[in-house]
């Protein structure tokens, strides 16, 4: 989502000098803006439209540098643990980032005066809705330890924005999918299985039902956002609700397998998990006119075709110790 961003921005306001700071950790991938990389750091530092810092958020030493050396008009706060799995395993990493990490860079940028804030959350906050949708008024009762740390990373924001006057919107999106997607996710797991002729872990019975939003849709989104002149506001952005089992069949249908069952091993359920979730976008369309326009069966048929064509990207991650390591416990529901 972050690289698909920045590819946004790069493309779109030619003006703009963007830092990118990621510590580079198991999902973080330089190869994911090669295209952008391979051009600037052709150039002279000092002609440069883009940097990668590698450095991470909880050094506040190294985020108060960068807030001085490059006075930012405006920061979008991406960086995050995100894997529900990965949060049961090992929630203490979920906590570093996902709040002391986002207060770090609050604290910058108030002490900065920076003139604009976006923080990305998730709609995981809102926890399991099994009828009807959340708005942004809905109560905050997250399921995961995963989602428990973005809620906090957003009562965070929201008392910065408060508290502080810091001028901060709040972004909940519901499920993203497209390119350079970090394998262990439902899509590119689901598609690179296939590709190699495997099999697929499905969770519980596979009726958890998730809202389906094209990255290029999302990227839109921020971007319309982080140019808005409201001081705080918070947006959920909502794409199209599927289960788990129809996207892995619609997955299957693409690339032509037809026994789709009996590649199939169904597996013990994370434990509290969310059977469904069910953000309300209106307030988006209503202030800012956006709403999703790429649709899921023609955008999906892209992603696989791109997984397709760029075996060697996720070939490269999926034989990593650090993806292994978390897929033999992800695909046997070993969550302790």
């Amino acid at each position: 989502m972050g690289s698909h961003f920045l590819r946004r921005l790069y493309t779109q306001y030619p003006e703009y000098r963007i830092i990118n700071l990621d510590a580079l950790t198991y999902a973080g991938n330089e190869d994911n803006l090669l295209d952008i990389s391979g051009i600037e750091y052709a150039k002279e530092p000092a002609d440069r439209r883009y940097e990668h810092i590698k450095g991470d958020i909880c050094d506040p030493i190294l985020v108060s540098r960068l807030f001085r050396e490059y006075t930012f008009d405006l920061v979008v706060h991406f960086a995050a643990e995100t894997h529900v799995d990965r949060s049961i395993y090992n929630f203490g990493d979920f906590i570093r980032t996902n709040v002391e990490g986002t207060r770090v860079l609050l604290e910058m940028a108030r002490c900065s005066d920076t003139p604009r804030f976006v923080h990305i959350s998730t709609d995981e906050v809102y926890g399991n809705v099994l009828e009807g949708t959340s708005d942004e008024s809905a109560p905050l009762i997250p399921s995961s330890p995963y989602a428990a740390s973005k809620t906090a990373g957003d009562m965070l924001a929201r008392t910065y924005a408060k508290v502080y006057g810091l001028p901060l919107a709040i972004i909940r999106s519901s499920n993203n999918y497209a390119s350079f997607q970090y394998p262990e996710k439902l899509i590119p797991l689901a598609i690179t299985n296939f590709l190699e002729g495997g099999r697929m872990p499905v969770h519980g019975n596979g009726a958890h039902v998730r809202s389906w939003l094209h990255v290029d849709d999302f990227t839109r989104a921020v971007d319309l956002v982080a140019h808005d002149s409201q001081k705080f506001s918070i947006y959920n952005l909502a794409g199209e609700s599927r289960t788990n089992r129809e996207i892995i069949y619609e997955i299957a249908r693409i690339l032509g397998i037809d026994n789709v069952e009996s590649r199939l091993d169904v597996i013990g359920d994370r434990p509290s998990a969310d059977l469904r979730y069910a953000p309300n976008a209106a307030k988006i369309k209503e202030e800012l006119g956006w709403e999703a326009e790429r649709k899921l069966e023609e955008a999906l048929s892209e992603v696989v075709e791109w997984y397709r064509a760029n075996e060697e990207w996720w070939r490269k991650i999926k034989s990593r110790k650090e993806f292994l390591d978390h897929y033999e416990k992800q695909s046997t529901a070993k969550w302790y």
